[in-house]
């Protein structure tokens, strides 16, 4: 039996990498990785392509021979504190600009699927407490990330029309596993530190997705004829309070939480006070997501609670800490 060649772009980066390794060692595929730097995970396989920085003028051509799919992980991230002149046409270059170019090729090149990594940030920042986006919902992406995603969704979605190439649009929440930077990391180390955290009567909801489950639904997408052309959401299926997680990863860790009941209202007001409004809004407010299409279509559920999951994202660090 033939293997599926499959191209990961952004191979260094959180997701480019993991799905890289898994594809790796699974029988029915064969990876190429695509970075702009050699990366561990294109040890694992017998191709690996050098790019140059991804925009209008990018050549694929080298790493899009014999592909079947394309896995298009790379991008220009959200930032804080984004020093570029003009934030919008920046994400745009690389996240709009760039995405059709390789798609463009890609087509030419006669791949059959390019499943784009979008974000949530396509549906917009917070939901109402009680109510979740949906896939088929009306986007409002409210930053230059968001709005250079959303533009690349609906330039991808046009282009299939016309093209013997399908597309699958994926928009992952908060995505979490070993390894993870960031706000996760800062709260694990919060956790891991012992001190006294002022977390305790957080009552809103957030979606997050482990990596392992993200990978898990990515590899369905690459081969499900449901997938054709279509927008689905990510999440581990399961909303949780920013006090629960914390809980779970004190758990994890073995260690006490110490979480301090402040009421969630005088925490915005701090934080608003200090210039971290929209911190705040990220550790306090709620963003939920529903991901029932996924089984509907896919007939995809997720692998991995969110217990197993930060238990498994904390594994390592707890090692590391130990030793």
């Amino acid at each position: 039996m033939s293997k599926n060649l499959v191209l990961v772009t952004g191979g260094n980066g959180f997701i480019g990498s993991a799905l890289s390794e898994k594809l790796a060692v699974n029988p029915a595929f064969h990876v190429r990785v695509a970075a702009r730097t050699p990366c561990e995970s294109a040890s694992m396989t017998t191709d690996f392509v050098r790019v140059g920085d991804i925009g209008e003028d990018c050549d694929w051509s080298a790493a899009l021979q014999g592909v079947d799919c394309v896995v298009h992980t790379a991008a220009r991230v959200h930032v804080m504190n984004d020093t570029a002149a003009d934030p919008l046409a920046a994400f745009r270059q690389v996240n709009l600009l760039g995405t059709m170019q390789l798609a463009r090729q890609a087509a030419d090149a006669g791949v059959r699927r390019f499943i784009f990594i979008s974000s949530i940030k396509v549906n917009g920042e917070q939901t109402k407490p009680g109510s979740a986006f949906h896939a088929d919902d009306q986007p409002n992406p409210s930053d230059p990330y968001g709005v250079s995603k959303a533009e690349a969704e609906q330039a991808l979605l046009v282009f299939a029309q016309s093209s013997n190439m399908t597309v699958v649009i994926i928009r992952p929440v908060l995505v979490y596993g070993p390894g993870v930077k960031a706000n996760f990391h800062n709260m694990i180390k919060w956790v891991n530190s012992g001190v006294p955290l002022p977390f305790g009567a957080v009552d809103n909801r957030r979606s997050f997705i482990s990596i392992d489950n993200l990978i898990d639904l990515i590899v369905t997408c690459i081969h499900h004829p449901g997938a054709s052309n279509q927008i689905f959401l990510a999440s581990d299926g399961q909303d949780v309070s920013t006090t629960k997680l914390l809980e779970l990863i004190a758990d994890a860790l073995d260690r006490p939480s110490r979480l301090v009941p402040i009421p969630s209202i005088v925490l915005y007001w701090g934080a608003s006070l200090v210039g971290l409004r929209s911190v705040a809004q990220r550790v306090l407010g709620s963003l939920q997501v529903d991901v029932g299409k996924n089984l509907k279509v896919l007939g995809w559920r997720p692998v991995y609670s969110v217990e197993e999951g930060v238990k498994r994202t904390v594994r390592p660090y707890r090692q590391s800490s130990r030793s």
